[in-house]
């Protein structure tokens, strides 16, 4: 079993083409839709640092600088805002920019999520890490990413997010075969399939976004043959790692409950703002008294 170590590397892989959200990402990165008044990838930053994970290599790809500029500093701007005193919106601009330490690197060839996350192997190291997928956002209330980062340093190995879901929807996901622990929300995964037919699952638990590598992670990725959709798996590596323990130590699963906001898709992007919006001190209130007379007419 690999010897457990502090984890402080977070990688989130930024490099799609959002072909679902067109024509608004066209010329915009989707990670830079907003979701309510900051864009989705400032959520995950959020989420890497308030688990203690200050340094973040975001894997871009062609158009993607925006996310750069996102988390770098805007002179121009903070000077017009401190020339009118506007010290709350300064305050909201500079946030970003002081979040964490950030790198960025690109995949030049988009050859899956598996081969974005072996794009961050020389910044990694032999260090275990997480990865975190922009299209979930986990509400703060929730530590996920903590909890997950617990268990890979008190069990080494690697950790993955499972939630379950209605087996008619298993074939959206990667699925695990598990068995329990001495832990009611963490399971041992005993094998993985990548969206499988709802006949051919093995259970109803799908991996959603977040993941806790051991760095053996690397050389299994850097053998494994292009999958489904013809590009290289994250869930077929995972499957190695399951299936031989001496390889990069054990697989567990935290089984998550709480509240997870999908940006996947559009309507659900929708549903999201919604529920964030509702949820706000400053916007909740009239917010949702809003939304009650839209609904109570619209019906």
């Amino acid at each position: 079993m690999t010897s457990p170590s502090r984890i402080t590397k977070a990688v989130i892989p930024a490099a799609g083409l959002g072909t679902r959200f067109l024509p608004a990402t066209k010329a915009t990165p989707k990670e830079m839709l907003p979701v309510v008044d900051k864009p989705a990838i400032q959520y995950v930053v959020e989420e890497a640092v308030a688990a203690g994970l200050s340094d973040v290599l975001m894997v871009t790809g062609r158009s993607k600088r925006a996310l750069e500029d996102h988390f770098d500093r805007n002179y121009e701007l903070e000077e017009a805002l401190t020339r009118k005193g506007d010290k709350e919106r300064l305050a909201k601009v500079q946030e970003s920019s002081d979040l964490a330490t950030m790198h960025y690197v690109r995949q030049g060839d988009p050859r899956g999520l598996g081969h974005a996350v072996l794009c961050a192997a020389p910044h990694v190291g032999d260090q275990p890490f997480a990865v975190l997928l922009g299209d979930d956002l986990i509400d703060p209330r929730d530590p996920l990413l903590a909890r997950m980062v617990e268990i890979q340093e008190r069990e080494g190995g690697s950790v993955i997010a499972l939630m379950e879901v209605d087996p008619a929807q298993i074939h959206l996901y990667g699925c695990a075969a598990v068995e329990p622990t001495g832990d009611a929300d963490v399971v041992k995964v005993r094998d993985l399939v990548e969206k499988p037919d709802a006949a051919e699952a093995p259970s109803n638990y799908a991996i959603i976004g977040r993941y806790v590598l051991d760095p053996a992670i690397f050389e299994i990725l850097g053998r494994t043959e292009p999958g489904r959709g013809g590009e290289i798996q994250l869930t077929d590596a995972l499957q190695q790692l399951s299936a031989d323990e001496e390889v990069g130590g054990p697989v567990h699963g935290v089984v998550f409950k709480g509240r997870r906001y999908d940006t996947g898709d559009r309507g659900d992007y929708l549903r999201a703002i919604v529920r964030l919006a509702c949820e706000r001190e400053d916007l909740g209130p009239d917010f949702r008294a809003w939304l009650r007379s839209y609904v109570s007419e619209e019906m």
